[in-house]
């Protein structure tokens, strides 16, 4: 039972309020997965890329494609139905829905938090949407934005020592997108103790900082550094060392451990613990993120981000911050905010 509910709430209106929320939440997904579904190629550079193979396969059947499996053949199976291009497009932000309910619901299990999972859900989808990373996700980088909540995922089940789930949704996520091995490669991590994670996070963020990872790869692997550089050229992408986004990520870690004081126990120790998720989740970022379009090594962290903010909030001593009828308000909110950001393009 929620914390927020009252002595004498019966067991039927606790399941009427839970029915509202989700007939709330269904709402909003609707509306938004027509404003994702329904944009024009031209929102999103990557989304000419996945019009074209969509179109392709509609009118040929199978064609040659570098995608991934999961994706290729998920694509496939939508282009064999014969349904518009809208169709597809919409399909495949429910799927990315779909990543959000399996990680939200993994995480609320290992808080074991009192606040209901369906509080939690319209928090983390209430933070989602207000981020633009999630708008980059869902228009423009699908197929890593697929990958980026199963990775994290993953690794939550590699940090629980579940290890048939590790690899499970590790190669579901490599299925939408190979860079999802990337991060499953610095799971190891989570096998340190907590000390020594930091200390690692803290030498890989000044090395990174310092242009040290850069000068290590152009002299140890030049083709890997040559490749990088190269990625997309021709872009105004601002190449080099990112301090903005290494500090912005590096807030988003520090901020739970801030607020702790803020949170009530157990859950506020759980929260900090998973901290070390996000922390891998920048390692490649740390390691490489200096080359063209470095940000999207960020896009599984900064959207893991929304989920360990919920928490924060779902299991805050400030009660108006949990308070259900507060976190739906703003999900409204965000929900404007998130149809804004898809319709004009907006990502991050």
């Amino acid at each position: 039972m929620e914390q927020t509910l009252a002595l004498n709430d019966t067991p039927s209106s606790t399941n009427a309020r839970v029915l509202l929320g989700l007939m709330m939440v269904a709402a909003l997904v609707v509306f938004i997965d027509m404003a994702v579904g329904t944009r024009g190629i031209d929102i999103g550079t990557d989304t000419p890329v996945y019009a074209g193979l969509y179109q392709s396969m509609t009118h040929h059947g199978l064609v040659q494609s570098r995608f991934e499996p999961v994706f290729y053949y998920l694509t496939a199976a939508i282009a064999g139905l014969g349904v518009s291009l809208t169709t597809y497009q919409s399909v495949l932000f429910l799927v990315m829905i779909g990543t959000v309910l399996v990680a939200s619901r993994r995480y609320h299990d290992y808080l074991q938090s009192q606040t209901s999972y369906m509080t939690f859900l319209v928090a983390a989808l209430l933070f989602l949407f207000v981020s633009p990373v999630m708008s980059n996700a869902s228009i423009n980088v699908v197929r890593q934005g697929l990958a980026s909540l199963l990775v994290f995922t993953a690794l939550l089940a590699f940090h629980q020592r579940q290890w048939r789930a590790f690899f499970l949704w590790g190669l579901l996520a490599a299925g939408f997108h190979y860079s999802a091995f990337l991060y499953l490669m610095f799971a190891p991590v989570l096998l340190l103790k907590p000390k020594l994670q930091r200390a690692l996070g803290i030498c890989a963020f000044l090395a990174y900082c310092s242009g040290l990872t850069m000068v290590l790869v152009r002299a140890l692997v030049p083709a890997m550094y040559t490749l990088l550089m190269a990625y997309e050229g021709g872009t105004n992408y601002k190449t080099g060392v990112r301090l903005d986004f290494a500090v912005f990520s590096l807030f988003w870690y520090l901020l739970p451990f801030i607020v702790a004081p803020l949170v009530h126990e157990p859950v506020r120790d759980r929260i900090k613990r998973s901290t070390a998720i996000y922390l891998v989740l920048m390692l490649p970022f740390f390691a490489v993120g200096w080359g063209t379009f470095s940000n999207r090594y960020l896009l599984p962290a900064w959207l893991s981000a929304s989920l360990i903010v919920a928490a924060i909030c779902c299991d805050n001593r400030f009660s108006p911050l949990r308070n259900p009828v507060v976190l739906r308000l703003g999900l409204l909110a965000a929900t404007g905010l998130f149809y804004f950001y898809v319709t004009r393009g907006i990502v991050v």
